[in-house]
């Protein structure tokens, strides 16, 4: 009662053919690896252009405000 047979599978997979037919099942994969692929590509596209952030040592400065102006551009 678990899981599916081999022979459960293959009927779904028939049925999908037949009411999807085979040439939009092909244009779906096609779109769907199209996509992933697009994917791949700007994820590595953007992991060279972020920008390398330098850490250095410094000093923490602490203060108190005293004075808030705001400026409206």
């Amino acid at each position: 009662m678990g899981s599916f047979s081999i022979w459960h599978w293959l009927i779904v997979l028939l049925v999908v053919v037949m009411v999807f037919g085979t040439k939009k099942l092909r244009n779906i994969g096609e779109d769907l690896g199209g996509a992933v692929k697009g994917f791949k590509e700007g994820m590595k596209s953007d992991e060279a252009a972020a920008p390398q952030v330098e850490q250095k040592g410094g000093q923490t400065i602490e203060g108190e405000v005293k004075n808030k102006t705001h400026t409206n551009a």
